[in-house]
């Protein structure tokens, strides 16, 4: 089972939420738990835990949920379908208002902000598994034509600009991988291409609308819109835009050099 840290916080917020307004706006002059005794002896006794816990907390809690709901979010790399743009143990912040700003948990759209781009590196909410978020490059947007042809894209008939970079030596890498760099509305980014692996059969395939069709950067070691289909709108989540932080699980110690890399 999925742990909900989401959820979580929400309940948290709710419930020191209303004991600190009952604190701020309703609560007596004379709180239960003072004794008749000690009202005669003109004793102010302690307050009880939880009133002094919920309101140090609550602006505390309250915060983290509007920042983490609404502005950034960190996430963590588990695997390695987005090398070499992405690699296991990379901790990686998202734009949360990047496609619009969502209520947490039931993730209804409040303000329609932006929409995705190709190219954009998108989290999500896997598809066949909300409860798990994925990372994917947005490679096609609702209406369009994609096809696969020798490892090659084509979005509308029109192929997608690749350049040979030369061999590939690094996480995910292996005999004969070779790097390429794809051009996108401009911007380029580096995929990972295993000339001898032919797991990826060519195809044609058209996006639903109000869908995305996302690929790993990994091309042909990536569980993607390959294998369990689009991405609907209401599962996206922001737009992954920094690495803060970076471990090394070979090595079993901090990335430097990765740290503050931009995600392009």
């Amino acid at each position: 089972m999925t742990f909900n840290f989401e959820l979580l916080l929400v309940i948290l917020t709710l419930v020191t939420g209303v004991i600190w307004a009952w604190d701020k706006w309703l609560r007596p002059d004379e709180p239960d738990w003072v004794t008749e005794a000690e009202k005669a002896e003109g004793k102010t006794p302690p307050e009880p835990w939880w009133l002094d816990l919920s309101r140090s907390l609550f602006p505390v809690i309250l915060a983290v949920l509007v920042i983490r709901s609404f502005v950034v979010e960190p996430f963590r790399i588990p695997s390695g379908s987005m090398v070499p743009t992405l690699l296991t143990g990379d901790f990686i912040l998202v734009n949360k208002f990047s496609y619009g700003i969502r209520l947490p948990v039931i993730y209804t759209k409040l303000v329609p902000v932006g929409e995705p781009q190709r190219g954009d590196v998108a989290v999500f909410r896997y598809p066949e598994n909300p409860a798990q978020d994925y990372i994917k490059r947005v490679i096609g947007l609702p209406g369009d034509r994609i096809s696969y042809r020798n490892k090659q894209l084509f979005v509308n008939g029109e192929p997608i600009p690749q350049v040979n970079l030369g061999p590939y030596v690094g996480p995910e890498g292996g005999p004969g991988a070779l790097l390429h760099k794809e051009e996108v509305a401009g911007d380029s980014y580096t995929i990972l291409i295993h000339p001898q692996l032919a797991f990826w059969q060519d195809y044609d395939y058209r996006v639903p609308e109000g869908t995305y069709y996302v690929l790993g950067d990994n091309r042909d070691q990536s569980s993607d819109s390959r294998s369990w289909g689009p991405v609907p709108e209401e599962n996206l989540v922001g737009r992954a835009f920094i690495v803060w932080m970076s471990w090394d699980p070979a090595r079993n110690r901090i990335n430097w050099s990765r740290i503050g890399d931009r995600i392009n």
